[in-house]
C-alpha cells in the first residue's frame, strides 16, 4: 500500500475572504445543479455594510496567518509479508515441485527427490537457512500449483512453470529469475514417419491440462489451419500410458521434457521416438513466489542468481570456499570482506549455496545433460558465451 504526503491547505487573510464572498454573491444567479434545495431561490439576502474604521486611527494590522507545517512529500511504502522471518523461525522451506518429470523433479521408491528444479529448492534453503537439506518437497499438479502458492501451502514454487503476462498479472504470483529457457515441441513414435506438425492434421495429441502447452497447441495449430483432437490429462502419470498405448499420435510439451521422456521411454523398452525440430513457443521456466512480500522475493531471487554469478566467476563447489584472490567483486560475493547489500541474507550465503549444491553449470550437468541436452549453443549458457544467463552486479 502506498500512502502519499498530506495535501496542502491554504489560509487566506480576512480581507481576501470578504472579497471572495462578494464575488460569490455576484455570481449567485447562475444555475448550479449541486446547490442545496434549502437555499432560498428568491432574492439574495442584503449584504451588511462593512464596519467603518474609527476616524483618525490606522487600520489594525492583520495578524500573519499561522505557518503550516512543512509538507511531507515522502512516499511511504507499506509491505505486508514477513515470510522470510517465518521460514527462518520454522527452520524449513516448503517447496512446490514436480514429482514425475525426469531431469527436473522426480521421487524414487525411497521418497528421495531429485532433479534440476529440486536442486533449486535446495539452493534457496542453503541461501536462506544455511542448510540445503532443510526442505519439505510438496508435489503439485499443473492445475493445483498456483493455488498452493497463493494460499501459503508452499513458500516457493519451482516446478517447470512458464512465466507469462496473464499469470503475472492475474494470479497473484511473482516470477523471478529464469533458470531454464525452453520452448514447446512435439514428439511422435519414429515409426510414424511424421517430421512436421502439418503432417499431424486430424491427429489426437496428448497434452497436460491447465498449462501454457495446451494454449500454445490451440493457438499454433489454429493459426495454421491444422485440425487436431486434444487429449487432455492432469498429470504425466496419466498421459504417458495413453501415449504408449496409441491413444495419441503425438505428445506435446516443453522440448526439455520431451527429451526426458524420449530417454526414459527408450531406456525402458519402448519404440524409438522422434522429436520434431520445430519449436513453437517461448517457455522461460523458473521459481515464483506469491505477490506481496518483496523481502521474501529478493531473498529467493538472489539465492538463485548466486548460482549464475558463481559460474561466471569460475567458482564451483570445489573452490569457492578456498578463494584467496583479491578481486573486489568476488570478495563482495563470497562475503569475506563483510559486504552486506541488505537482502536479508548472510554475507556468506553464496558460499553456502555453491559449496552445498553447486553453481549453475554443476546443477545443469548433473540433471539435464543425462537427458541428451547440452549447455553449449543453448540459451542456457552464460551471456559471455552467447547464452541468456546474466546476473546483476553484486555490489
Amino acid at each position: 500500500m502506498i500512502s502519499l504526503g498530506s495535501t496542502k491547505r491554504w489560509r487566506f487573510a480576512a480581507g481576501a475572504a470578504v472579497a471572495l464572498a462578494l464575488v460569490a454573491g455576484a455570481c449567485s444567479g447562475d444555475d448550479d445543479d449541486s446547490a442545496s434545495e434549502d437555499t432560498a431561490a428568491d432574492e439574495p439576502a442584503a449584504e451588511e455594510p462593512a464596519a467603518e474604521e474609527p476616524a483618525g486611527e490606522e487600520p489594525a494590522a492583520e495578524e500573519p496567518a499561522a505557518e503550516e507545517p512543512a509538507t511531507d512529500d515522502t512516499v511511504e511504502v507499506t509491505q505486508d509479508g514477513g515470510l522470510l522471518d517465518a521460514v527462518r523461525e520454522r527452520d524449513l522451506l516448503r517447496c512446490g515441485v514436480n514429482n514425475e518429470l525426469p531431469g527436473f523433479g522426480v521421487v524414487d521408491s525411497a521418497g528421495v527427490y531429485s532433479g534440476f528444479d529440486v536442486e533449486y529448492c535446495q539452493v534457496v534453503a542453503a541461501g536462506i537457512l544455511g542448510d540445503s537439506t532443510k526442505v519439505e518437497y510438496i508435489p503439485l499438479s499443473s492445475e493445483a500449483r498456483f493455488t498452493a502458492l497463493t494460499s501459503g501451502e508452499v513458500d516457493v514454487l519451482i516446478r517447470n512453470t512458464t512465466a507469462t503476462a496473464t499469470r503475472d498479472g492475474e494470479l497473484g504470483v511473482n516470477f523471478l529469475t529464469t533458470t531454464f529457457y525452453d520452448g514447446q515441441g512435439v514428439m511422435v513414435p519414429a515409426s510414424t514417419g511424421f517430421t512436421t506438425i502439418e503432417e499431424l492434421d486430424g491427429a489426437n495429441i496428448c497434452v497436460l491440462s491447465g498449462t501454457t502447452t495446451e494454449l500454445n497447441l490451440a493457438a499454433v495449430f489454429g493459426a495454421r489451419g491444422i485440425a487436431f483432437n486434444p487429449q487432455k490429462f492432469e498429470t504425466d502419470d496419466l498421459l504417458r500410458p495413453a501415449y504408449e498405448q496409441g491413444q495419441c499420435e503425438a505428445w506435446t510439451t516443453d522440448a526439455s521434457a520431451l527429451a526426458a521422456w524420449k530417454s526414459t521411454l527408450e531406456a525402458e523398452g519402448a519404440e524409438e521416438q522422434f522429436i520434431m525440430p520445430e519449436i513453437i513457443s517461448k517457455e522461460p521456466l523458473g521459481p515464483l513466489v506469491a505477490d506481496g512480500d518483496t523481502e521474501w522475493a529478493q531473498a529467493v531471487n538472489w539465492s538463485v542468481l548466486a548460482t549464475i554469478q558463481a559460474w561466471e566467476f569460475e567458482l564451483d563447489s570445489t573452490n569457492i570456499g578456498s578463494y584467496a584472490g583479491e578481486d573486489p567483486n568476488i570478495l563482495n560475493f563470497i562475503g569475506t570482506d563483510g559486504f552486506d547489500p541488505g537482502l536479508g541474507l548472510s554475507p556468506t550465503f553464496a558460499v553456502d549455496i555453491v559449496t552445498q549444491v553447486g553453481n549453475y553449470q554443476e546443477i545443469f550437468e548433473r540433471n539435464i545433460v543425462p537427458l541428451g541436452l547440452t549447455i553449449e549453443g543453448s540459451p542456457n549458457n552464460l551471456w559471455t558465451e552467447g547464452g541468456l544467463l546474466y546476473a546483476p552486479p553484486y555490489r
